[in-house]
C-alpha cells in the first residue's frame, strides 16, 4: 500500500502527525470489540441523524477511511481509537464485525493532538468542545496560546476568544452546545453579571448578533446589569411583614445599610390601616 495515498486520505493535519510517529503503514483489520473509545476524545456529542447517515453509507460502501488506533495503555489486548470514533460507532450500528485500522505508536499528547486535529478540521466540534480541547492542551500539556494557534492553524485571537467562552455560566455554555446561541452571541455575554438572563432574552426574542449587541447596550445604559438579586433575608422579612399586616411592603437596603421601607396601599382604608399600625407602636 502506498504511504502517500494513506496520508492523503487522512488530511494534511493528520498526515503531518502520522509522519511524526512510528506508524505501521499497512492497513490492518481489527474486530470492533478490540477497539475502545479515546479517553482524550474532545467530542462529547454525536448528532444522531448524521451518525445514521454514516451508518447507511457504511452499509452500502463499507469504511473507506481507516480508523487510527494505538495500543491501549489500560488494556494490552485492546486498541484505543485516536481518530475515527464516529466511524467506529456507525460500524457497530451497521452490524460490521471488523473495521480497517492504521496502528500508530502515540503518547497521550499525540493522541489528543490527533483527536483535536481531526475534529477541528472537519468542524465536528461544537464551540465549547473546541474551547475545552484548547484548554486541555494548555493545562495538561504546557501549551501556550501561541503554540495552540500554530498547531491548530488558527489565529491566536481565535484561540483566545474561544477560551474566554469557558468563563460563561454553565447554563449559557449549554445554550451554545445545543446551538440555541451562536459564538457571536456568546462573545457578547462574556464578562456580564447577568449573562444567563440576557442569553434567555436573546433566545426568546430570536435576536441576531447585532440586535443582541443593541440589547446589551440598552441594559448597560439603564444599569440593569448592576441590579443584583435581593438578599434572601430581606425577602424573608418582606414576606413576614406582608403576611402579618396583609399589605405589600418593599425594603430597599443600600451598601451603607441605610435605605427605605415602603408600604403599598390601594385605597384610603389601607392607608388608615398603615397609620394605625405606626401609631400603635409610638
Amino acid at each position: 500500500m502506498d504511504t502517500n495515498k494513506i496520508k492523503k486520505g487522512l488530511g494534511r493535519g493528520l498526515s503531518s502527525l502520522i509522519g511524526e510517529t512510528k506508524t505501521e503503514i499497512n492497513i490492518n483489520k481489527l474486530s470492533i470489540s478490540d477497539l475502545v473509545s479515546n479517553k482524550f476524545q474532545p467530542r462529547k456529542f454525536f448528532d444522531e441523524d448524521n451518525l445514521q447517515d454514516l451508518t447507511n453509507s457504511i452499509k452500502e460502501r463499507g469504511i473507506i477511511q481507516p480508523i487510527i488506533v494505538r495500543k491501549s495503555s489500560d488494556n494490552n489486548s485492546k486498541y484505543e481509537i485516536i481518530a475515527g470514533e464516529r466511524r467506529w460507532l456507525a460500524a457497530q450500528k451497521a452490524g460490521l464485525h471488523e473495521v480497517p485500522v492504521v496502528i500508530t505508536e502515540a503518547d497521550d499528547l499525540k493522541s489528543l493532538e490527533f483527536a483535536i486535529v481531526e475534529n477541528v478540521q472537519r468542524k465536528d466540534l461544537n464551540p465549547i468542545e473546541e474551547a475545552e480541547s484548547y484548554k486541555k492542551l494548555i493545562d495538561d500539556f504546557s501549551y501556550d496560546q501561541e503554540k495552540v494557534s500554530k498547531f491548530i492553524g488558527k489565529s491566536r485571537s481565535h484561540i483566545a476568544n474561544f477560551l474566554r467562552l469557558l468563563s460563561l455560566p454553565r447554563e449559557v455554555l449549554n445554550f451554545i452546545k445545543s446551538n440555541e446561541l451562536t459564538v457571536g452571541h456568546a462573545k457578547i455575554l462574556v464578562g456580564l453579571e447577568n449573562a444567563v438572563f440576557v442569553a434567555k432574552k436573546i433566545i426568546e426574542k430570536k435576536l441576531s448578533v447585532r440586535q443582541a449587541e443593541n440589547l446589551v447596550k440598552i441594559f448597560k445604559t439603564r444599569k440593569f446589569f448592576l441590579k443584583k438579586p435581593k438578599d434572601i433575608n430581606l425577602q424573608s422579612l418582606e414576606n413576614s411583614i406582608r403576611e402579618k399586616i396583609g399589605l405589600n411592603v418593599l425594603i430597599k437596603n443600600k451598601k451603607n445599610n441605610s435605605g427605605s421601607l415602603v408600604f403599598e396601599y390601594k385605597d384610603l382604608d389601607q392607608l388608615n390601616k398603615i397609620i394605625e399600625i405606626v401609631k400603635s407602636n409610638y
